[in-house]
């Protein structure tokens, strides 16, 4: 039974289970999916095939059910990788592949969870790998928020603003507002790639996974009883389950203000991804092609800033309407632009100006130091 298929410029990997009370007519059907796939330029067939009376160092199988599967694996020349005998001495997890040196440093990490399976670790060699965008973001854990002010500090803004307008004077205040942030805070590379670390991963988890692994090889070799193997594999599993439930309860908490972390979160639990289903245009068609909802959605977007709705919005009658030249300007305040400042959302990306509402929540004082003195 497949389980997960993935295809990328002639390559071909699939992930199998194959049922021990399988029939002869489901083991056919996958017989000949084998073969097929067997034509694709390079193949890594991986998952657990059950067929443990199959001696692969002799080629040799003890039941009509193995001895069919091992007579496919050799008519399709393939090739089987996993040496190391697992479970209780048999093969049953296998990775196939139909071109010598696809597949290498294939390693057996212990079991995974509660499950009686060994993890079976290993590298597709190919010529080029698939690069990664890799984003630049500000460490805000290194910042030195009190060297931003005292550089803003010693501007004399009286005369760097003298004569300037409204503009020129924003322009200027920004340049040195973006000096300070990028000589105060510094960057770190913040990689697109989808194997990174889960947010509880933190140094005691990885100390014990770091344990639970060499108590493993240590096993595997005679060097460390089982009693103690096992005692390091619970010790691994209830750090993981900890930091997973402090993790969990620090986002619950701070919820409100930073949903973006929670959402995240919740997002990677997901098993599946929803993808935009089905829509119907103005004229009632029905749309499945991704580029067209992608024009439906953008028109329907779109229309909200339109002038179909002009009609019937209230007219102003002749007259009236100019009374805002005789009234009196607006007035804002200090301290409405530092309660302004100080309820940002610190937590949110930054615009186009490049400004994240971190630094300006940080430096509210000298924000408002200048928009009077501007």
């Amino acid at each position: 039974m497949p389980l997960r298929e993935s295809r990328d410029r002639g390559h071909y990997s699939r992930g199998l289970y194959g049922p021990p009370d399988q029939g002869d007519r489901v083991d056919e059907a996958l017989y000949r999916q084998i073969g097929a796939a067997s034509c694709s330029q390079a193949l890594v067939l991986m998952g657990d095939f059950n067929h443990p009376d199959i001696c692969w160092r002799d080629n040799t199988a003890g039941h009509k059910q193995s001895r069919k599967f091992l007579e496919c694996v050799n008519d399709n020349f393939l090739l089987q990788v996993v040496e190391e005998p697992m479970r209780r001495g048999a093969m049953l997890d296998l990775v196939l592949t139909n071109k010598e040196g696809l597949v290498g440093d294939v390693k057996l990490k212990g079991s995974l969870g509660c499950s009686d399976h060994e993890m079976v670790e290993f590298r597709i060699l190919r010529a080029a790998r698939r690069a990664h965008r890799k984003l630049t973001t500000l460490d805000f854990r290194r910042a030195g928020f009190g060297l931003s002010r005292d550089l803003l500090g010693r501007i004399p803004w009286d005369k760097a603003l003298e004569g300037r307008g409204a503009q020129d004077s924003w322009l200027i205040f920004k340049g040195h507002l973006l000096q300070a942030q990028e000589r105060c805070i510094p960057t770190k590379r913040k990689s697109s790639n989808s194997t990174k670390r889960p947010p509880w991963m933190n140094k005691e988890v990885l100390g014990k996974v770091k344990q639970k692994k060499e108590g493993y090889r240590g096993w595997k070799q005679g060097q460390v009883a089982w009693e103690e193997y096992r005692e390091t594999v619970r010790a691994a599993r209830d750090q993981v389950r900890k930091a997973k439930a402090l993790i969990e309860l620090n986002l619950a908490r701070d919820v409100k203000d930073n949903k973006k972390n929670f959402y995240r979160y919740v997002s990677d639990k997901r098993r599946t991804r929803e993808n935009v289903g089905p829509l119907r245009n103005e004229t009632g068609n029905l749309i499945i092609q991704d580029m067209e909802k992608a024009e439906v959605l953008n028109d329907f977007f779109a229309s909200v800033f339109t002038s179909k709705g002009l009609s019937h919005t209230a007219q102003v009658t002749e007259g009236k309407g100019r009374e805002w030249e005789n009234a009196e300007p607006p007035t804002v305040g200090e301290d409405q632009v530092q309660e302004y400042l100080r309820n940002l959302k610190v937590h949110k990306s930054m615009g186009p100006d490049e400004l994240h509402p971190w630094v300006l929540r940080e430096l509210v004082d000298e924000v408002v130091s200048w928009f009077w003195q501007g």
